[in-house]
C-alpha cells in the first residue's frame, strides 16, 4: 500500500524548503485542495524555520498546517510531535496520520499505552509531552511540536501541561494552533526567547463554513422541531449541566425527529452493541429515536457510540454539555444554546467569550454545509411572558400570572451579540511545582537542581509568583527527601549529584494527586497487623481524591432518610428531627484520625496551602459490602452518572496501584486492585481496549492491512490467580448474601438450575440468619484453596451472625495464566459442612 506523503518524501539531499513546500502542494492538488491564505502564510513561515501561532476559525484547515510541519521535519530528519488536550482525538490524529505517512512512520503515546513509541512523528497528549519535557529537556528527541487547541493553556487543573514545554524544550520548534487565542504577542516573545528563532502570528476571521447567529424567543421545543424543518439538523444543544442534558434528551423523547428508514439504519448500526449497565436501557431508548446524549457523566463506551452515530449522520440532535466544545470530528450543522450563563463551581456568570466561540465553532461541516447555524434561546421566563402575551392578545379569558425572573444571572439578546463580536480574554498561566514534576526533573542524569531553578524561573508568571514558587519547590523537595522517596545518586563522571527512586518502591510509583506524600506519609501510622488495616488504607486513598460531589450527596440524602424514619417511629418533633438531620454529613470513616494526622501534616508543610483533606467511604464501602457496580448505581439512584462513579473507581485504583508503595501492600490490599481492576473492565473495557490494542500490537497490524498473531501478555503469577480466584468465589457469595440469584447464577457455569440454588438458600436460611457481609468474611481462614494443575478446589465458608459457619460452597474453579481468560466456577455443591 503507498502512503500519499510518504512517497512524496524528497530524497535527503534534496530536501530544502522549496522541493518540500513543491512536494507538499503537489499533494494537495492530488486532492483537489486549493490552500487558503492563512494556511499559505503559516506554511511558508514554517518552511522558512520559523515558529508560527496560527489562530483561524474551527474548520479552516489547521490540520493541513500542521500535516505540513510533520511532512518537512521528517523530510529533513528530523522528530515531530502532535498533542492535544484528550485521548479520542489522539487515537484520530494517529491513525489519520498513519493514513498519510504509513503506520511505520507514526507513533502514539497515552497514558494507556504506546504503538510504536520510537517513530519519527509522534501523536500525545499534552501531558505526555510534559512529563517528556521536565525528564530530559534539551536531551529529548524532539524537533517540532504541534500544539493543537492551545487555548487549554488557561485550563485550571491542566494549563501547565501545555506551558511546561515551552519552557523546557529550546531544541524545538512550535506551532500553536486555536481558533480563540486572544491577545498571543507574550507567547511569541517567549518562544523566540526559548528557541533563538523568529515567530509568525497568523491570524484570519475567514470561515470556510460562515456562521449565522440567531436568538429565539420561542419555547425549546418549537426552536429545535423549526430548525428540523429547516433542514438544520444536526443539532447539538448545549446545556451546562449533567442533569438537564440528561432531561432534555428525555424530553425529546415526545417528538418523532426521525423517519422509519433513519430509525432503520440505527437499528443496524446498533447490531452487536451492549446496553448492560442500569443506564443502558435508556441510552438505547434515545438513540434508537435519533437523539444523542453526551456529558461527562456517562460511560465512555456510550459517548464514543454517540461520536460514531454521529458521525454517520444517523442522529437529529445531540444534547449534551460543553464537552463537545473540544474534541473528535462529530459533524454539527447547528449549536443551539439553551442558555447564555452557567454555574462554573464558585459562581453563576454568562459564558467566557472564549468558550462561546469554542462551543460555536462547532457548527457548521466543512464539505457539507454552506453554512452553519448558532442558536441561542431567550430565558425561559421570558418566553413564557410572551407566549401569556400572544394568548391574552387573542382573548383568552383569564389573564395568568407572570413568570417570575429566575435567580440565576440573566441574558438578553444584547448579552448574545457582545459574545458574537467580542475577542476571546487573555490566556491565563497556571503554573505550579508538584511532587510529580519534582520527580520528573530532579531525576535527570545531570543538573536536575539547576533545570529546576531555569524551569521556576523562566515560567510565565509575574516575578512575585516566581519567589513563592522557589519556596514551594525547596519544601516539596525536603519533603520527598525526608521520606527517602528520593535519595541522592552519585556517578564518577558527573560533579553533580543525581536522584533517583530507591529499591522497594515500584517502577511505575507515582505522586500525581496532591496530597499523595500525606498517604505515603499516614500509612506508615496505621497498625498493619491490624484486620482492618487494608480497608483503613482505602480510605486514606480515598481522601486524597477529589469528591464526586452528587454521589456524596446521595449517600447523605440516604442517611438522611434512614434518620427520619428512626426519629419518626420514636416521636420525636419534627422540628427537632430537622435539626437532626442538619448535623448529619456523609460517610466518613477514620474521620477524626484523617482530620488530626492531616493537621498536623498540614504544620509541617507550608506548600499544602488551601489545598484540604476529603474523607469519604465510596470504594471503602462497596469493597466492603461486596457492592457490584449495577448494585451501587441502583441503591443510590446514580443512573444518569454511571461515569462519574466509573472515573472515581478508576482513580482509586490507580492511587492503590501506584502511590501505596509495594512493602506497604499486605494481602488484602492486593486483592482491592484485582476487584477494582476487574470492576472497571467488567463494567466498560473500552477503558482498557486501547491500552491493550497497543501492547498487543493490533492498531499497526490493522493499519498495516496484515494479520499477525497478536504478542501475549506476560502470564499471571500464582498469587494473581489466587487474588482473583477469591474475587470469583466471594462475589458469588456475595450475590447469595444479597439474595439476587439472577447475579449469582450468572457467576457460574452451566451444571446447577436456580430453583436448585435457590432451595439450598432457604434451607440455609431456616436455621441462619441472612448471610454477614462484612470484612471478616474476605479473611484467608474461609476460603479454602487446593491447587492443581489448571483446576483448584475452592471450600468457601458461608459466615453467618452467629459465628456457626457449618455451611460452606464447594467450587471446582478452572484456571489459566493467560491474562485473556478469567477462572470459570463450577458449583459442586452447598450445604453443611463435614
Amino acid at each position: 500500500m503507498e502512503w500519499p506523503l510518504l512517497k512524496r518524501l524528497p530524497p535527503r539531499a534534496e530536501a530544502n524548503s522549496s522541493t518540500i513546500l513543491d512536494r507538499f502542494l503537489d499533494f494537495a492538488a492530488s486532492k483537489n485542495l486549493e490552500l487558503y491564505p492563512a494556511q499559505e502564510e503559516a506554511i511558508l513561515a514554517l518552511l522558512d524555520g520559523k515558529n508560527v501561532i496560527l489562530n483561524t476559525p474551527t474548520g479552516s484547515g489547521k490540520s493541513m498546517v500542521a500535516l505540513a510541519l510533520h511532512f518537512e521535519s521528517l523530510a529533513l530528519g528530523r522528530r515531530s510531535f502532535y498533542t492535544c488536550p484528550i485521548k479520542a482525538l489522539v487515537n484520530e490524529k494517529f491513525r489519520d496520520l498513519c493514513q498519510y505517512f504509513g503506520p511505520d512512520q507514526v507513533g502514539m503515546i497515552t497514558g494507556d499505552g504506546s504503538v510504536n513509541a520510537g517513530a519519527t512523528i509522534i501523536c500525545c497528549t499534552a501531558e505526555i509531552l510534559s512529563n517528556l519535557a521536565l525528564r530530559e529537556g534539551k536531551d529529548a528527541r524532539v524537533d517540532d511540536v504541534v500544539m493543537d487547541e492551545f487555548h487549554y493553556y488557561s485550563d485550571k487543573q491542566r494549563g501547565v501541561a501545555w506551558q511546561v514545554p515551552l519552557l523546557a524544550l529550546p531544541q524545538a520548534r512550535f506551532l500553536l494552533m486555536s481558533a480563540t487565542l486572544g491577545d498571543v504577542q507574550f507567547f511569541a516573545d517567549a518562544m523566540t526567547n526559548l528557541n533563538g528563532r523568529a515567530t509568525e502570528v497568523v491570524r484570519s476571521t475567514d470561515r470556510p463554513v460562515p456562521l449565522d447567529f440567531e436568538y429565539r424567543e420561542t419555547p425549546l421545543h418549537e426552536t429545535i422541531a423549526d430548525l428540523v424543518s429547516k433542514g438544520l439538523a444536526p443539532i447539538y444543544l448545549v446545556n451546562f449541566s449533567q442533569r438537564e442534558a440528561a432531561e432534555e434528551a428525555q424530553n425529546l423523547l415526545s417528538v418523532d425527529f426521525s423517519s422509519k428508514e433513519d430509525k432503520k439504519k440505527i437499528n443496524e448500526a446498533l447490531e452487536g452493541q451492549t446496553f448492560k449497565s442500569p443506564y443502558g436501557k435508556e441510552m438505547q431508548k434515545l438513540l434508537r429515536h435519533g437523539i444523542g446524549l453526551h456529558h461527562a457523566g456517562l460511560l465512555p463506551r456510550y459517548r464514543v457510540l454517540v461520536e460514531k452515530l454521529a458521525q454517520q449522520g444517523l442522529l437529529k440532535v445531540i444534547s449534551g454539555t460543553d464537552t463537545l466544545g473540544v474534541g473528535v470530528n462529530v459533524p454539527i450543522r447547528t449549536v443551539l444554546f439553551t442558555k447564555l450563563s452557567k454555574y462554573d463551581g464558585e459562581k453563576s456568570g454568562v459564558l467566557g467569550v472564549r468558550e462561546f466561540h469554542q462551543i460555536s465553532g462547532r457548527a457548521g461541516r466543512r464539505g457539507f454545509d454552506i453554512r452553519g447555524t448558532v442558536v441561542a434561546q431567550a430565558p425561559e421566563h421570558i418566553i413564557d411572558n410572551l407566549k401569556q402575551k400572544a394568548k391574552e392578545a387573542a382573548g383568552a379569558k383569564k389573564k395568568p400570572a407572570k413568570s417570575a425572573p429566575p435567580k440565576f444571572v440573566m441574558w438578553t439578546k444584547d448579552t448574545f451579540e457582545k459574545l458574537i463580536r467580542s475577542q476571546p480574554e487573555p490566556l491565563v498561566s497556571r503554573f505550579q511545582i508538584t511532587h510529580g514534576m519534582l520527580l520528573s526533573v530532579l531525576s535527570r542524569p545531570q543538573k536536575g537542581f539547576h533545570a529546576l531553578k531555569e524551569l521556576v524561573q523562566s515560567s510565565h508568571g509575574p516575578k512575585s509568583s516566581k519567589r513563592q514558587l522557589r519556596k514551594n519547590a525547596f519544601e516539596l523537595f525536603r519533603s520527598l527527601f525526608d521520606r527517602k522517596i528520593v535519595e541522592y545518586s552519585w556517578s564518577a563522571e558527573s560533579r553533580y549529584p543525581g536522584l533517583r527512586i530507591p529499591a522497594g518502591l515500584q517502577e511505575d510509583f507515582s505522586l500525581n494527586q496532591t496530597l499523595s506524600l500525606y498517604l505515603v506519609d499516614t500509612l506508615a501510622l496505621l497498625d498493619a497487623q491490624s484486620p482492618t488495616y487494608a480497608l483503613d488504607a482505602l480510605t486514606l486513598v480515598e481522601s486524597i481524591l477529589e469528591s464526586p460531589d452528587l454521589i456524596l450527596r446521595k449517600q447523605l440524602d440516604a442517611l438522611k432518610t434512614i434518620k427520619m424514619q428512626e426519629m419518626k417511629a420514636a416521636g420525636i418533633e419534627f422540628d427537632e428531627r430537622i435539626a437532626e438531620l442538619e448535623k448529619l454529613e456523609h460517610p466518613k470513616p477514620n474521620r477524626e484520625f484523617i482530620y488530626e494526622t492531616f493537621n498536623t501534616f498540614r504544620e509541617a508543610h507550608p506548600w499544602v496551602g488551601q489545598e484540604n483533606i476529603r474523607p469519604k467511604s465510596i470504594a471503602r464501602e462497596m469493597f466492603e459490602n461486596y457492592h457490584s457496580f449495577a448494585d451501587y448505581i441502583r441503591e443510590y439512584d446514580l443512573h444518569r452518572v454511571e461515569g462519574l462513579l466509573l472515573r472515581y473507581l478508576s482513580e482509586a485504583y490507580k492511587v492503590l496501584e501506584q502511590t501505596i508503595p509495594d512493602q506497604a501492600k499486605n494481602e488484602e490490599l492486593r486483592e482491592m486492585g484485582v476487584y477494582f481492576a476487574n470492576m472497571v473492565r467488567g463494567v466498560d473495557s473500552s477503558l482498557l481496549e486501547d491500552w491493550e490494542k497497543m501492547r498487543n500490537g493490533n492498531v499497526i497490524a490493522a493499519l498495516r492491512g496484515e494479520e499477525v498473531e497478536p504478542a501475549k501478555p506476560k502470564p499471571r503469577s500464582e498469587a494473581e490467580l489466587v487474588r482473583l480466584v477469591r474475587n470469583a468465589v466471594h462475589s458469588f457469595i456475595k450475590a447469595l448474601a444479597s439474595r439476587d440469584l439472577d447475579a449469582a447464577m450468572a457467576m457460574i457455569q452451566p451444571g446447577w438450575s436456580r430453583d436448585d440454588v435457590e432451595k439450598k438458600m432457604i434451607e440455609y436460611h431456616k436455621e441462619r440468619a441472612r448471610l454477614r457481609t462484612d470484612p471478616v468474611a474476605r479473611h484467608p481462614q474461609h476460603t479454602h484453596i487446593t491447587k492443581g494443575a489448571g483446576t483448584w478446589q475452592v471450600v468457601q465458608v458461608l459466615v453467618d451472625p452467629e459465628d456457626h459457619n457449618d455451611w460452606a460452597a464447594v467450587f471446582r474453579v478452572e484456571v489459566s495464566q493467560d491474562p485473556e481468560l478469567a477462572p470459570l466456577l463450577f458449583l459442586e455443591s452447598i450445604g453443611t459442612i463435614g
